[in-house]
């Protein structure tokens, strides 16, 4: 291909006549205008090829492998990230990705913002003379979007300097008019395919058009000192998982991709507000199918972990909407088989674990009571506002606002089960079932100390409450 030259003098460094950087675009970085330039969008320059969306036999043959699980690794989130996670400085993830990147590839470093591509003939410490002139005379749109730190080792800019880049497109909530497009970029099929087995199948098509699609960096063979480099501290030597919520990007670096838990649950954080805004309900339940019955099912762990063999999927999450509910996640080997999108739910259980007993076996909620209850979370003495435990960017109160709302509009029953002294899942499937198919009483609490208690927290927690809502 014939190099477009559009080299001239841009900017000079304050202690020389000479151009700092010129604006070009090179042969090897633009072999394809479609997904090499899409790639370059996102920061990441296609050395050699790019592979898009293979499948796992053809990951395995460009050799990808199946490891063990990980567990527990840092999760950093920046934005409006509302419990459960490190809290991350814009200038650390800045470091990592950003609209405003650096990268070093092709022998020279490139100067990436918003789409326009600048190469530089400079080292980076000259560089880092012309960012530290440029913020002394306080350009704005530099200091908001550029990391101090040139010489950490940045994602994209590794990304970059591999020679086979892997790129896979999924979604999140599967049909739902609500979903959430991904697009990950890695230097390696491993992660690729330990991702494919989280998400639904998506076409390029609908990553290309939809208007906030996800993006997620997975560096597999990055130096595990990044985390140290950046200021995370030792805990991510190991790998770590980033995430920025603002700018909806989440990074993978070192062995985080088989943090399978992990990865799913950043993955909700930033899901959330695009689902949210996208008129579903981002819920951490899981659903539970028996007969015709499509249930939402919100308990604590260790409850979901003794009825795991009954319910869809043991992974907590689903987006409920006008046109029913889905997982979050793929639901075993069902991504392109079984069902994506289920019927509107039959009811909403709320299972509670109360060894004071005051809260009966089963009772039936009104919607504003299902609201509530779902907002305190109440499970055996501790309160965990709407059954999540993981990093969310949704506050509780908006969330259980329109659960309200939702359960008005579609007229779904609800109900309150307390699981204490109930010794295997399959009790807990069939008290869920009776109470669908009896005439359960309203709920009423034995005693007025429970009352109190909720009261007591969420009052403290929630300064203006719904009139609907009710203990």
């Amino acid at each position: 291909m014939i190099a477009i030259s559009l080299a001239r003098s841009a900017f000079s460094s304050p202690n020389s006549s000479k151009p700092f950087f010129r604006l070009s675009r090179h042969s090897r970085s633009w072999s394809s205008y479609g997904p090499n330039s899409a790639l370059a969008a996102k920061g990441v320059l296609v050395q050699d090829q790019a592979f898009l969306n293979l499948k796992p036999t053809e990951l395995f043959q460009k050799g990808a492998t199946l490891a063990e699980s990980l567990s527990g690794l840092p999760i950093h989130v920046r934005g409006h990230a509302l419990r459960g996670s490190a809290s991350l400085k814009k200038s650390a993830i800045g470091g990592l990705a950003d609209s405003f990147v650096l990268l070093s590839c092709y022998g020279v470093s490139m100067f990436w913002y918003e789409g326009r591509s600048f190469y530089l003939d400079h080292s980076l410490r000259e560089l880092r003379v012309w960012l530290n002139w440029c913020f002394s005379f306080s350009l704005g749109f530099m200091a908001s979007n550029l990391a101090l730190k040139v010489e950490v080792i940045l994602v994209t800019s590794h990304i970059s300097s591999i020679s086979n880049i892997y790129v896979h497109d999924g979604a999140i909530g599967s049909r739902s008019k609500c979903n959430v497009k991904i697009r990950m970029i890695s230097d390696g099929p491993s992660s690729i395919l330990a991702f494919s087995n989280i998400v639904w199948e998506t076409t390029t098509r609908a990553i290309s058009h939809d208007s906030c699609p996800l993006t997620v960096y997975a560096a597999e063979s990055i130096s595990p000192g990044v985390g140290n480099t950046i200021g995370l501290g030792a805990g991510g030597d190991n790998g770590f998982i980033a995430a920025d919520i603002e700018r909806s990007m989440l990074i993978l670096c070192g062995k985080a991709f088989l943090d399978t838990n992990g990865t799913k649950e950043t993955l909700v954080a930033l899901s959330e507000p695009v689902i949210f805004a996208r008129g579903g309900l981002p819920l951490p339940a899981r659903l539970l199918v028996s007969g015709d019955s499509v249930v939402l099912l919100f308990a604590p762990e260790d409850v979901i972990q003794n009825c795991a063999a009954f319910l869809v999927s043991k992974d907590a999450g689903v987006v409920l909407s006008s046109e029913g509910v889905v997982p979050f996640f793929r639901i075993g080997n069902t991504n392109t088989n079984g069902p994506r999108l289920f019927k509107s739910p039959s009811a909403i259980v709320l299972v509670t674990s109360d060894d004071s007993r005051t809260i009966p076996p089963a009772s039936k909620l009104c919607p504003g009571q299902a609201a509530y209850h779902f907002l305190a979370g109440y499970q055996n003495g501790k309160f965990v506002p709407a059954f999540h435990k993981g990093p969310s960017s949704i506050d509780p109160l908006e969330l259980a606002k329109a659960l309200l709302c939702m359960l008005k509009e579609q007229q779904i029953p609800s109900f309150l089960v307390n699981a204490k002294g109930i010794e295997s899942g399959k009790d807990l499937v069939t008290l869920v079932e009776s109470a669908l198919s009896m005439n359960i009483p309203p709920f009423q609490a034995e005693g007025g100390e429970l009352k109190r208690r909720y009261k007591s927290f969420v009052s403290e927690k929630y300064q203006q409450l719904p009139e609907d809502f009710s203990f």
